[in-house]
């Protein structure tokens, strides 16, 4: 169960209109912050990550079914989304008592600064030139509407002096 104050930020986002994975990025932050606290580990960063994004669904983010998977758990994971699946409480204890105690043994590493880096890395990579251009893009014109009036003034006015 997420805590309260991350479904707080989240709801917020979405009311804000932002978008499903802004939303799901405060059940990714959560899970990370897990990890580095010590109350379990991960495997790697991008298993850290599925765990957030696993639990944003359950709380009703709307993000797509996971990539791959067993064939059973995306849509699983959607349908308990919409509030189709019904399992009794004692399975579900049972599972989630097995998962903890499995993640527990993992290692801590997976949610430093280091491992989310090189994931954010390899990410990008694999996204490929043309998308990281766009984002670059996108990044600069947001910089630019949010600047404080007074540093664009000055910077304008240094271009033009030269």
């Amino acid at each position: 169960m997420p805590d309260k104050s991350t479904l707080k930020r989240a709801r917020a986002d979405a009311r804000q209109g932002k978008s499903p994975s802004t939303q799901a990025g405060e059940f990714v932050r959560e899970e990370i912050h897990h990890i580095r606290e010590g109350k379990h580990g991960a495997r790697s960063a991008k298993q850290a990550i599925a765990i957030g994004l696993a639990k944003a669904r359950k709380a009703g983010v709307a993000l797509p079914a996971a990539p791959g998977g067993t064939g059973k758990s995306a849509p699983a994971a959607t349908a308990a989304q919409r509030g189709a699946r019904k399992r009794s409480s004692e399975s579900m204890a049972k599972r989630k008592r097995a998962t903890l105690g499995a993640l527990k043994k993992e290692p801590r590493a997976a949610a430093s600064h280091l491992a989310l880096s090189r994931h954010a890395h390899a990410s990008a990579a694999e996204r490929g030139a043309a998308s990281l251009h766009a984002a670059a893009e996108k990044s600069a014109a947001t910089r630019a509407r949010h600047a404080p009036s007074s540093l664009s003034k000055r910077a304008t006015a240094r271009s033009g002096s030269r």
